[in-house]
């Protein structure tokens, strides 16, 4: 890691952090991400010194909130939340095709190595805005996309990815579980490349505390252009 950018920082206090993760960066070293140099965890330590312990994950391609705590204590009453579905987790993901207004995804998936015993998985989503493209791919003169709030109420590996390509409304931008035809239309004409999905809101109870926090993770130049480009720039709700 050689001059890397400082991570945003979009919650800091003695005992949690939230960062603001961008697309494209390894979170920590593992098996999957092959040999990088450049990892979350090890730009983190870094900026802010002393012990850092990851309380959840989000994969490569995922931007936004993610929270790391300073204390195995802390990791681990962040865990027994997450496991307990206890804190609002709140996605924003571009899909091919305009799903319905609302809905659900439940569809037991694998583990990371994409092999062995698949495990409950459940996926909430309500649709924000449509649009429709014009512009050919295959032997449709018009594409349609939608913008989704999407849930997951598990935490499978890839599990937004995986669920949206099982429904064949495969996020836009996404190399391994997408519709290269659709990647390459938003490259082409609209000169965006990454994938959709960003890890927006975060509602939890602080470990130490007791407070609520409420966390947003800021869109990055790439989901402006496209909202803009989609005419969604109002399409958001409100904290």
């Amino acid at each position: 890691m050689t001059n890397a950018a400082p991570l945003d920082l979009i919650h800091e206090d003695a005992h949690l952090l939230a960062v603001d993760k961008p697309p494209g960066l390894a979170v920590h070293r593992s098996r999957l991400v092959g040999s990088d140099e450049d990892y979350l965890i090890d730009r983190l330590r870094a900026q802010v010194g002393g012990e850092l312990y990851l309380a959840h994950r989000l994969d490569r391609a995922t931007s936004g909130v993610l929270l790391v705590a300073r204390s195995q204590q802390v990791a681990a009453e962040l865990g027994r939340q997450l496991m307990a579905r206890t804190v609002d987790k709140s996605y924003l993901a571009v899909v091919r095709g305009w799903p319905a207004e609302q809905g659900e995804i439940d569809y037991p998936l694998s583990g990371a190595s994409l092999r062995g015993e698949a495990k409950p998985a459940l996926t909430c989503w309500r649709r924000l805005a449509t649009v429709e493209v014009p512009i050919a791919v295959g032997r449709y003169p018009q594409q349609r996309y939608a913008l989704l709030d999407v849930a997951p109420a598990t935490g499978r590996y890839r599990q937004i990815r995986r669920h949206f390509h099982h429904v064949s409304h495969h996020i836009l931008g996404d190399t391994s579980h997408g519709r290269g035809d659709h990647n390459r239309l938003i490259r082409i004409h609209f000169g965006l490349a990454r994938l959709f999905l960003h890890a927006w809101r975060l509602r939890l109870v602080h470990p130490v505390d007791g407070t609520e926090l409420a966390l947003e993770a800021p869109l990055d130049a790439q989901w402006q252009r496209l909202l803009a480009a989609f005419g969604w720039c109002g399409a958001l709700p409100a904290a």
